[in-house]
């Protein structure tokens, strides 16, 4: 087996990283909009902290992001260069329904998307979009709670339909959630969710998970309706959990921290709670409401694909206190010291994305598709704006390597990948434009200082040879170093 002629090749951003143009077009304020750069950031992603509103001694990187909002022509015109088969984006629901709970959407902002995808279809390259990044719009939070509330099911469902039918023909895959299970470790990020005092902070995560998973299957079924041609995939934050050492009850946590994202997807890919979730509620006391005909509303619409994300595997222990812990990582994990580190902490490990393409397929046996991934890294400029990003080839190509091996020598069904921030953007866990991730360069910095100006980096030329040779040369060639 090698990779199908039709691979899916590309790159992936989400809206509140690189749009912009937040108050633009009618569009209102989003959960993410309000994610400051500095030591508030993380409280506020936790729920712990209140902020619903921008404040003057803060800075909100989301503001003007890379401002595509209004350079979307000349960055799609680059990803055409590069030769994309795929561009993964998300849309802005607060641009669309700018509250979240109106009837009729804004027709700016469904008009901004329609001009995006002509332009995509105009250089042949497929949208793959995401519904909700990690958008809940401000007024859905004050006056909803944001998915610890019943009622978002709604508001979502509308929201889907509204851009399934309107962009009928232009789009053919779709995601319903990005990273749902995000929701449990950043819940405010993932929900929407500011923690209440006396809440069950457990019981509020999950009723809220339950809330987006009916949302997604109703999204998923409303998406074969429109069109029985499109492809509707759920999204992970993933990466495989290893055990310490080999201890059995080391072995049996990284199994239990496994299924704390595999929940999700379980249900979106078989349509029905696992049997170990359904204990965890029950040992754990979590009363989770659920309402007559959910559980026809999760079987009646299984996902066509499982979506993932991969940055780096993890490490646990169920004796984790003892030893050292890696850092930057959303997710807690054992400095691995068998595996080197970002300049952010996360360790770097293609061998293992190859791990978790293999127990991703033996789990759930549907295509699977590599939605995000790439290197977050201080990038230097010369002299003539150019960087020599070596060290981020090196990392692509490695990672390219080992889903390859999964697919020759593994029998995993791969639909695509795209690279994570293909033009330098937002980072979403700290707010720094500093950790970039992009072939192309966006002179802009953490402070917001910046001509906006797009460079090409040396792995645009390298990634645009692997394209053009289906991933058969992942050597940098001589051009490349012109």
């Amino acid at each position: 087996m090698a990779l199908d002629k039709n691979f899916l090749w590309g790159g992936a951003t989400a809206a509140n990283q690189v749009e912009g143009g937040v108050l633009a077009g009618g569009r209102k304020l989003s959960n993410i909009d309000l994610l400051p750069c500095g030591e508030d950031r993380k409280a506020v992603g936790l729920g712990e902290m209140e902020m619903l509103e921008w404040r003057e001694d803060h800075y909100y990187p989301a503001k003007e992001a890379i401002d595509m909002y209004h350079r979307y022509l000349d960055d799609i015109q680059l990803f055409a260069e590069m030769g994309f088969k795929v561009y993964r984006m998300s849309l802005s629901w607060s641009r669309i329904f700018p509250n979240g709970d109106e009837l009729e959407p804004n027709e700016e902002g469904l008009v901004f998307y329609e001009t995006i995808f002509q332009e995509l279809k105009r250089h042949n390259i497929e949208p793959l979009v995401t519904i909700a990044h990690f958008d809940v719009p401000v007024h859905l939070i004050k006056e909803y709670g944001g998915w610890r509330s019943r009622k978002l099911v709604k508001f979502y469902s509308h929201y889907a339909e509204t851009v399934l039918k309107r962009f009928k023909g232009y789009v053919k895959y779709w995601l319903t959630i990005n990273e749902i299970n995000i929701l449990l470790h950043q819940p405010f990020v993932g929900g929407g969710i500011i923690f209440r005092e006396g809440d069950n902070k457990e019981e509020v995560k999950y009723q809220a998970a339950h809330h987006q998973l009916v949302a997604s299957a109703l999204a998923t079924k409303m998406a074969h309706e429109v069109d029985p041609e499109n492809q509707v995939g759920c999204m992970l934050a993933g990466g495989s959990h290893y055990p310490y050492t080999c201890r059995p009850e080391d072995y049996q946590e990284a199994i239990k921290r496994d299924r704390e994202g595999y929940f999700f997807i379980d249900v979106q890919a078989r349509g029905k709670y696992p049997n170990y979730a359904l204990k965890k509620f029950e040992q754990e006391r979590l009363r989770i409401q659920m309402e007559a005909g959910d559980e026809e509303i999760l079987a009646s619409a299984p996902v066509d694909f499982v979506s993932f994300s991969y940055y780096c595997s993890r490490t646990v222990s169920a004796h984790a206190e003892d030893y050292q812990q890696a850092t930057g990582n959303i997710f807690a994990s054992i400095k691995n010291e068998h595996l080197p580190s970002t300049e952010w902490g996360w360790q770097i490990d293609p061998l293992g994305l190859r791990n978790s393409l293999n127990q991703l397929y033996d789990r759930y046996q549907k295509p699977l598709f590599i939605v995000e991934n790439g290197l977050g890294a201080v990038d230097v400029p010369d002299e003539n704006g150019y960087v020599a990003d070596d060290y981020r080839i090196d990392y692509l190509k490695q990672h390219i390597e080992a889903f390859k091996a999964a697919v020759e020598i593994d029998g995993v069904e791969l639909l695509g990948y795209t690279t994570w921030g293909c033009i330098d953007l937002v980072a979403a866990s700290t707010g720094q434009m500093s950790k970039r991730y992009g072939f192309i360069y966006v002179d802009r910095d953490d402070q917001g200082n910046g001509t906006m100006k797009r460079t090409k980096k040396k792995s645009f030329d390298w990634y645009k040879q692997v394209i053009a040779s289906n991933g058969e040369q992942l050597e940098v060639a001589e051009a490349v170093n012109v």
